[in-house]
């Protein structure tokens, strides 16, 4: 059942920020505990980022109670803390659907509501984004003025982008407000009855009025000029933790600071942001929050209930796996790894704050020294790789495959470029599910097979995962790429006596002689369901497990080329640049040309939904797989693969 607002509540009559504005102060407490509620009705049954909007509920209804959305610009980073963002513009009733196939996504999606300012799912984004439409808006002459906010958290303003955006926000004229949501960082907090009044008094209307006064005095009598308005913005921000007895890292900025606060105070945010609304110049806010806040098992353990999948509100029992499921692949991964470190003291892994959501935790726990989790800075993972690998470590860096796409720079600088041997461990390659667009693993194929001297390779099951994981600790070579998909495998017994494998040789999974079935991952258990009902119509496909993308089996394409039969390619990818376009390629500059039809993802944005769901709507499903087969036979000559 469905979660929904209570009949007669404050939140049953919200469908815009506009009803929102007409509550008074003293009723947003009840406001933000009906959300909460309402987020753990309906999270319960449908699963989302959980802890990290219950913490954000009071800011979110500050922003939208102060700023005149959407014609001021509310910019989220991540997305994660966006719900209470989606109760209040409209989508209360259509929450249910929030993750699922033709729904709700999961972030702020602009296509989805005007509300949703910029696109989110990656971290770090916010403030260089929100800094483009605050100079948009200066430069159009907005009138009214248009506002421009910026909501970024404690890890994503740790990422280097964040960084950038700042420095550009701090040296070009513009109005932006940063909204530092902390609730975690290690900026000390700041305590006592002078801090708090200082707080008080620095953000007053009065003592701002004063401030700007004197600043235009001192100009016009030539004691200061906007050159060094930077100079004396720094100073301010070091007095007030001289006599405040606290540092934080935004002192050096040519911006405005303000806080911190308690960002579960309703009032005092809310007090906070008018006041400084209209103030010229950049700003940040920041705001102290508690991760799953209101209620008491995300609060006691945020980590577990970022995302914490079906659980029971009453009693906070979370839905366990099914006894017996084969493990996950992330876990085969983590297992296998410290497996083999424990035999190779020159194996270190690298993560970018995904410890346990790419299981390189399990060898963390028992090596701590080896492993790295440099938080949100996937292009620093990657460049430090390169400098384990130079000096004679083999690092195994663990990295979302939608990630890694934010170091392919230093991929190619830094690693492949001085061929040194980092193996990339991708994760989620491939549909991931009700994550959607932002967070598909579409494009690690085709951008990695770009890359020179790249090893691209990924394994149908858990033993073949093992064996390439084996390999690339082993072999004496360049970067070495090993994606895997989301999700569990088919193998109860993953755990296998591993080898090595021939660096760019596939397997021949079964003969056949109307039709070649080549596919790249675990993907070709579905490719095997096809085939095998392909037989009831008549039909004989053989099946190759190319295995590696790069280098691509030529003695394989070579054979199936001598088929003269049509050929279907199946990837669990872009298809554009993927594994088969490396093997029409391949025909075409061997001058065989065949039929060749492309499976995979196609040259679009992939939403949310199940990834049965997505793998039917792109077309390379068992059926998707079987319709292309029923449609390209019969062929020219039966010549059956039997050589390989």
């Amino acid at each position: 059942m469905s979660a929904q607002a209570q009949p007669g509540s404050l939140l049953a009559k919200i469908d815009s920020p506009a009803d929102l504005r007409k509550l008074t102060i003293e009723e947003l407490p009840q406001l933000c505990a009906e959300i909460r509620q309402f987020l753990i009705d309906s999270l319960a049954v449908n699963p989302g980022h959980f802890a990290s909007s219950m913490g954000a509920v009071e800011m979110t209804v500050a922003l939208h109670y102060v700023f005149d959305t959407p014609y001021d610009r509310i910019v989220w980073d991540v997305g994660h803390q966006a719900y209470g963002h989606k109760l209040l513009t409209g989508r209360r009733d259509a929450f249910a659907s929030n993750r699922t196939f033709g729904g709700l996504s999961g972030f702020p999606n602009p296509d989805e509501s005007p509300y949703d300012s910029f696109s989110a799912g990656h971290a770090s984004n916010s403030i260089s984004a929100a800094l483009g439409m605050a100079i948009a808006a200066k430069l159009k002459s907005d009138e009214p003025r248009r506002n421009v906010v910026a909501v970024v958290g404690d890890a994503s303003i740790s990422g280097g982008l964040a960084f950038e955006g700042l420095n550009n926000a701090a040296n070009t004229p513009n109005n932006l407000l940063i909204v530092l949501n902390d609730n975690d960082m290690s900026i000390d907090r700041n305590v006592g009855a002078l801090n708090s009044q200082l707080a008080h008094i620095n953000t007053s209307r009065i003592y701002n009025d004063i401030r700007f006064k004197a600043f235009k005095v001192l100009k016009k009598l030539h004691l200061v000029s906007d050159r060094r308005k930077g100079a004396l913005l720094r100073f301010n921000n070091s007095l007030k933790s001289l006599l405040s007895k606290q540092q934080n890292i935004f002192e050096g900025l040519n911006i405005r600071y303000f806080g911190p606060f308690d960002g579960h105070d309703i009032a005092t945010i809310v007090r906070v942001l008018t006041d400084i609304r209209d103030m010229e110049g950049p700003r940040i806010l920041h705001l102290r929050t508690v991760k799953g806040k209101g209620y008491a098992p995300a609060e006691a353990d945020p980590a577990s209930w970022h995302a914490p999948g079906k659980f029971d509100p009453a009693t906070g029992r979370r839905q366990s796996s099914t006894p017996g499921a084969p493990l996950k692949y992330q876990d085969v991964f983590g297992n296998t790894l410290l497996e083999l470190a424990r035999k190779n003291d020159r194996i270190v892994a690298i993560t970018a704050a995904m410890p346990s959501g790419t299981s390189i935790s399990t060898m963390q726990a028992e090596m701590p020294e080896r492993v790295f989790d440099v938080g949100i800075s996937e292009g620093h993972a990657v460049t430090f790789a390169g400098g384990l690998a130079k000096d004679g470590m083999r690092p195994f860096v663990g990295i979302y495959s939608s990630f890694l796409q934010r170091g392919y720079d230093h991929i190619i600088h830094d690693v492949a470029l001085q061929r040194l041997p980092v193996t990339f461990c991708i994760d989620r390659a491939g549909i991931v599910g009700e994550d959607g667009a932002t967070h598909h693993g579409a494009f690690d194929i085709a951008y990695m097979r770009s890359v020179p001297g790249m090893i691209v390779a990924s394994g149908r099951d858990e033993h073949a995962l093992r064996n390439l994981l084996f390999t690339a600790q082993a072999a004496d070579h360049g970067p070495f790429a090993i994606r895997y998909p989301r999700g569990g495998g088919k193998l109860t017994d993953w755990r296998n006596e591993m080898h090595t494998m021939p660096i760019g040789k596939g397997e021949k999974l079964s003969d056949g002689h109307d039709i070649a079935v080549l596919t790249i991952g675990p993907v070709a258990a579905e490719a095997a369901t096809a085939i095998e009902r392909a037989k009831a119509d008549g039909i004989s496909a053989a099946h190759c497990d190319m295995i590696f993308a790069k280098p691509i089996d030529e003695e394989i394409l070579a054979e199936v080329a001598a088929m003269n039969c049509p050929v279907v390619t199946v990837e669990d990818g872009t298809i554009d640049g993927g594994m088969g376009s490396a093997v029409a390629d391949w025909f075409a500059a061997n001058g065989t040309p065949r039929t060749v039809v492309r499976l995979g993802m196609p040259d679009r944005f992939i939403p949310q939904g199940t990834p049965a769901q997505l793998h039917a709507m792109c077309g390379y499903d068992s059926e998707g797989i079987l319709a292309a087969i029923r449609s390209l036979v019969p062929c020219k000559a039966k010549t059956p693969i039997n050589s390989l």
